[in-house]
């Protein structure tokens, strides 16, 4: 019995343009992998970037590392994303992206990988493209992109909020692997800080930056600050700086029960943009 050949392979390098035309066409929700698409082709291969093409044209797209993040997918090339990467169990560590297509995938995903971990179906996708001072919000003048020299400040901050919001450290052992990854973020500028007396009391990062968007990761406020009303003005300077540096749109996701950070976004000019899901592995 022959097999066919399925639509769905990893990308080339001659497949860039056609991939970010695809993510541009909903930036909000498919910034990450534009991101990786821009990383991947700098370093000179897309390989952990799956496409699935119909009579020649790229449709679809599926991040697929730690991470398996679908955009503008459909039920077809779900089921056929899911095929290729079924048998990675243990490879990934969570599935995220536009509800929709996170809870399509997973339905074929779950069979091989279930139990998850954590399944959050809801989370608000958000996005400001007004700076936030017009809005008459306050500025908090001390943030400012952490030195990479400040990483080990930053990295109980980091550790902190990583293990709040997944529900386990973000390493075990040496910390040295995670070191290197806030230290690549600093490198960029991506990551933004208050430090107090020595310590960081404040910390958020530019996760994804392509094409004029940045997403905000890891919005985090030292659990003894909080309560006072100081997370508005830092988290606005932050896209304040990002405004009018590296992206004039800033998105970010949030849960949808903490209606605490929700009522700041609201504050700073975010407004919806549909829902993300994430699938915790």
């Amino acid at each position: 019995m022959l097999r066919t050949r399925s639509p769905i392979r990893p990308l080339s390098l001659a497949d860039r343009d056609d991939a970010l035309d695809l993510c541009s066409r909903d930036l909000p929700g498919s910034v990450f992998v534009a991101a990786r698409i821009l990383e991947g082709a700098r370093t000179g291969s897309l390989m952990s970037v799956l496409g699935h093409r119909v009579d020649g044209e790229l449709t679809s797209l599926c991040w697929a590392s730690a991470n398996v993040v679908p955009v503008a997918t459909t039920p077809e090339s779900q089921a056929l994303i899911a095929e290729r990467v079924r048998r990675w169990k243990g490879r990934c560590a969570s599935l995220f992206g536009r509800r929709d297509e996170v809870e399509g995938l997973w339905s074929h995903l779950a069979p091989h990988w279930g139990p998850a971990r954590a399944i959050r179906t809801r989370q608000p996708l958000l996005v400001a493209d007004r700076l936030p001072s017009t809005l008459g919000v306050q500025i908090d003048q001390r943030v400012r992109p952490a030195r990479v020299d400040e990483v080990d400040l930053v990295l109980p901050a980091a550790e902190h909020m990583f293990t709040a919001e997944i529900g386990y450290p973000p390493y075990r052992g040496s910390s040295r692997g995670y070191l290197a990854s806030l230290a690549t973020l600093a490198q960029r500028g991506h990551t933004y800080v208050v430090i107090e007396h020595g310590e960081v009391v404040f910390k958020t990062d530019i996760g994804s930056l392509a094409l004029g968007c940045a997403q905000l990761q890891g919005v985090w406020l030292a659990p003894h600050l909080r309560g006072q009303g100081l997370a508005a003005p830092m988290l606005a300077s932050v896209v304040e700086q990002v405004m009018l540096g590296p992206a004039p749109l800033v998105t970010l996701y949030v849960n949808d029960f903490n209606t605490a950070a929700r009522a700041t976004y609201r504050r700073l000019g975010f407004r919806d943009a549909g829902d993300f899901a994430t699938v915790l592995l």
